[in-house]
């Protein structure tokens, strides 16, 4: 696969050594886009090409990352978006507000990359199917 037609996955973490770190580990299988602050991912969603599938920080500077999935989910052109919340916070009270806030999924640091690998490919299917059965049914896209 050339890099536009693999799907694409935007990083959005302040931590450039995670952004890299996530990068490396990724960039074979999907085109990697990056965002360092919460502002530039919804920019980055909103924009003519959004991202397929979202890994998000949770604790980041101005805007932190469930509202940054509060804003995605409530925008009917990002709300399909799947979004993966990265955080170091295993508490099921953190995991539960990131879910509550829109997200997908919860993947705890240290990251296993397999695992990630398995929870993006995983999401990636579902979306495709949603959109699939959209289709298929004339109704709208629904939101993960």
């Amino acid at each position: 696969m050339t890099a536009p037609e693999l799907p694409s996955v935007l990083i959005v973490d302040d931590t450039p050594t995670n952004i890299t770190l996530l990068a490396h580990a990724l960039s074979e299988r999907y085109r990697i886009r990056v965002a360092t602050t919460g502002a530039l991912a919804l920019e980055i969603c909103r924009a003519g090409d959004p991202p397929q599938l979202v890994l998000l920080d949770v604790m980041m500077p101005e805007m932190d990352g469930q509202e940054v999935c509060r804003r995605l989910k409530a925008d009917p052109s990002t709300a399909g978006i799947p979004v993966l919340f990265v955080t170091g916070d295993t508490t099921v009270s953190s995991t539960d507000e990131c879910l509550e806030a829109g997200g997908a999924d919860c993947v705890s640091k240290p990251l296993h990359v397999g695992l990630l690998r398995r929870r993006i490919e995983t999401h990636l299917e579902l979306a495709r199917a949603r959109e699939r059965l959209a289709q298929l049914s004339g109704a709208p896209t629904p939101a993960p």
